[in-house]
């Protein structure tokens, strides 16, 4: 069971991903999405961090607070208007 409050650090770990202030800030930077990419579509995720980051998004569990903010960042330089969703 996981008790720890999710935040956008630990959820890189559970990705398995640098969660380091500069590699997430590096990897937001490098990682941008057109408005028609879904997050969980995007190519650079393996197919064990595209079902993590799936099933968390479904359950609107926890996790998905940090999904919604990771999908938000992901998309910024591609925002026109409106939000991006899952």
């Amino acid at each position: 069971m996981f008790d720890q409050q999710p935040t956008l650090e630990l959820f890189f770990d559970q990705l398995g991903l640098d969660s380091s202030p500069e590699a997430i800030d590096q990897f937001i930077e490098t990682h941008q999405l057109t408005m028609d990419v879904p997050l969980h579509e995007a190519d650079f995720w393996t197919r064990s961090q595209h079902d993590f980051i799936i099933s968390h998004w479904k359950k609107d569990d926890d996790w998905a607070m940090v999904v919604d903010i990771l999908n938000e960042q992901l998309h910024t330089e591609h925002k026109l208007s409106g939000s991006c969703s899952l």
